[in-house]
């Protein structure tokens, strides 16, 4: 069965510093036109940042569009023209001010597909050492070092709730398990 729409015509609604508001006009397989409004996004890193003692470097942040403060791996956006783990090793040293000798790529989700473009790269960052945090301007990040069978618990029980960090721990669970051996960069 044919299930792709095809673009008539495209329009941006808004467009922001990073983001891009869509909204198209589309021909559904059966041949009728449907409106799609969705969000351009330019990509993101998360980092799953595991010291040798097994704690999970996390940060504790606050979320504007949500109202409330997360706990959740150290993550950000792809500058235009940044290689994707060039940006893993860039946010976790702005976050939280680690350093990783070692760096995986787990893998690529997509959060939000009912309604952005945003795919998120997994990366596992190991052989951390600290140095001094930087974040960006009006970025405001405590870092926390966590147990990882704390971090598990924590999201069973919705305090750590974000979907990239939920995603996260899956990846990170495939590869403590075997069955992801991840990709060495």
């Amino acid at each position: 069965m044919e299930l792709t729409e095809h673009t008539l015509q495209s329009e941006t609604a808004y467009a922001g510093g990073f983001l891009q508001v869509k909204k198209d006009t589309v021909r559904l397989p059966d041949g009728k036109e449907a409106n799609r409004e969705y969000i351009r996004h330019p990509g993101a890193v998360a980092v799953l940042a595991l010291d040798d003692a097994g704690h999970l470097v996390m940060v504790r942040q606050y979320r504007y569009p949500v109202g409330r403060t997360f706990v959740e791996i150290p993550a950000g956006k792809i500058d235009a023209g940044e290689a994707p783990h060039l940006t893993a090793r860039r946010e976790l040293r702005e976050e939280t001010g680690y350093q990783a000798d070692e760096w995986l790529f787990l893998g690529t989700a997509y959060p939000c597909i009912g309604y952005s473009d945003e795919c998120i790269h997994y990366y596992l960052a190991r052989g951390l050492t600290l140095s001094e945090s930087t974040p960006d301007e009006g970025e405001f990040v405590e870092t926390l070092c966590l147990p990882l069978a704390e971090v598990r618990t924590r999201s069973l029980r919705g305090e750590v709730c974000d979907s990239k960090t939920l995603v996260g721990l899956y990846w990170l669970d495939a590869w403590q398990n075997g069955s992801l051996l991840g990709e060495r960069i």
